[in-house]
């Protein structure tokens, strides 16, 4: 049986998580749950999965959670201190990492010191420092198990490729709720449009990323750790029914793709899983359902953040620490009514230009660029 940690239990990845967990019972066990804030769900899911422990990050709510646990043998910790305490139990075996944005940074560097494998659904880590984070990995002899859907993808196409040298891949995109809009109706659509993604149940601030094609972009910049690219081997394809997640392309011109319906289970289980597949429950795939599979160019004129990521990538150093900090201050601030959705890419434009660039940063440089980027970026849209 597997022993798991879930950072993030309560966001959308981490309760699809505990589905999968729920479905197979003699397979995996919930050792570890955090939340942000969630205390009435974290206390749900403890008496249900019965960790060895849990943490809530906010601390004022510690009372709370321990409380209301105090009849059972779960250990209960408070603090974001706590979330790099956690991941180093000697019980555990991997440590899903589902926290959303560039907090999932160091619990993940202490999970990887202390030797245990990664589900990675938190894309930032790598766009982050994916230079530190994947030499470590390497380093502790620690798998990193891509949850987004897209990466898990190209994971499976290169399963029994060792040794073949990998020419290219193609991340495939939905398109957002906005695919072939122009920049004169995306003047004023609303967060309640942005949250409404056509085929994908994310959270907030995942969907923001999506409609503004910022979360293709992260994409980008993580595949390029993950799987050890150039900036010319990665390309970005608008495929609206989500059916293929992403394409391998192998030295002799043969291509592999991963399909299936649009169900972040299926990726979540696999990485729980590796290197095994297990039985699921989950729907399957109709051709018969589908009369078409459509591919067409992503706009990065229109949707900017794509074209800007690709820019920070192929810039290196700090840069991709600078728009995703950015990008967290910009999307907080759409969802408070505080922003336009075109003048989050000016924003983040801006921060790229004035932040000082470092060419090779160390994790006090990315520590530092993220907070001044965050202060500089929330003047702008103050100021605005």
């Amino acid at each position: 049986m597997k022993q798991i940690a879930i950072l993030g239990s309560s966001g959308s990845i981490g309760t699809q998580a505990l589905e999968v967990i729920r479905e197979h019972p003699g397979l995996f066990k919930a050792t570890v749950l955090t939340v942000n804030q969630n205390a009435e769900l974290l206390i749900q899911q403890a008496m249900e999965f019965l960790p060895e422990c849990v943490v809530i990050a906010d601390e004022r709510k510690y009372e709370e959670v321990k409380s209301a646990l105090a009849h059972l043998p779960i250990r209960v910790l408070a603090g974001e201190v706590a979330l790099c305490e956690v991941v180093q139990l000697e019980s555990l075996d991997i440590v899903l990492t589902a926290l959303v944005g560039f907090c999932g940074l160091r619990p993940t560097i202490a999970a990887i010191n202390a030797g245990k494998h990664i589900a990675l659904a938190n894309k930032e880590t790598l766009v982050v420092a994916g230079d530190i984070v994947t030499s470590l990995a390497k380093a502790k002899g620690v798998k990193i198990l891509p949850v987004d859907s897209e990466h898990s993808a190209i994971y499976q196409c290169l399963a029994g490729e060792e040794g073949n040298e990998l020419e290219k891949i193609y991340l495939t995109a939905s398109g957002g709720p906005f695919r072939g809009k122009d920049s004169a109706f995306l003047a004023s659509v609303t967060k309640a449009q942005a949250l409404k993604h056509p085929n994908w149940v994310m959270g907030a601030k995942i969907t923001i990323d999506s409609a503004t094609l910022m979360n293709k972009g992260l994409e980008v910049i993580e595949a390029k750790w993950l799987f050890d690219l150039t900036v010319d081997q990665i390309d970005v394809i608008v495929h609206p029914q989500s059916i293929i997640h992403s394409i391998a392309q192998f030295n002799d011109g043969s291509m592999k793709a991963q399909m299936g319906l649009p169900d972040m289970k299926l990726p979540i289980q696999y990485a729980l899983a590796y290197p095994q597949r297990i039985k699921s429950n989950f729907p399957r795939f109709d051709f018969l359902q589908y009369s078409e599979l459509t591919f067409e160019q992503p706009d990065k004129n229109t949707f900017r953040n794509l074209a800007l990521a690709f820019e920070a990538l192929e810039t290196g150093g700090n840069m991709p620490c600078v728009i995703n900090a950015a990008n967290e201050v910009v999307v907080a601030e759409f969802l408070k009514d505080g922003i336009g959705f075109l003048h989050m890419s000016d924003v983040i434009e801006t921060c790229m230009n004035k932040i000082t660039y470092i060419r090779q940063p160390s994790l006090e440089d990315y520590l530092e660029t993220d907070r001044e980027t965050r202060i500089y970026a929330q003047e702008l849209v103050t100021n605005s």
